[in-house]
């Protein structure tokens, strides 16, 4: 068996809500303009699975495994039209990992809450 220092531990994968089901499905979502960005959203989509897969595989060992949403941050990517600064994602992420009481195998928002998959 595997030594580990915490009793309990946290994994936040940085997602983005272009990578849920709910998005791609959805025609007439206000975001529709970034669906067309195939190698991020499926590579956020497989983050998406992999963060599910490992919530149930490592929930009786007391990890929590959750996806994080750092909010519509102004990147490279979108042209800096998002509302965020890097550091103001970056906070939103930390604020995530780290809340008391938290849920396993979910997609939280940074503005509080959960996304849908």
């Amino acid at each position: 068996m595997s030594r580990r220092s915490a009793s309990a531990g946290r994994i936040a994968n940085v997602s983005s809500g272009l990578g849920t089901f709910a998005f791609l499905a959805d025609p007439d979502s206000p975001l529709r303009e970034f669906a067309p960005l195939l190698g991020y959203n499926s590579s956020k989509a497989a983050l998406n699975a992999i963060t599910l897969i490992y919530a149930r595989e490592l929930r009786e060992a007391g990890i929590t495994v959750n996806a994080v949403s750092p909010g519509f941050c102004a990147t490279d990517l979108n042209g800096h039209t998002g509302v965020l600064t890097a550091q103001e994602g970056g906070a939103h992420i930390v604020r995530q990992a780290t809340m008391p009481d938290c849920p396993t195998g979910v997609f939280l928002s940074e503005t509080g809450g959960t996304i849908p998959w």
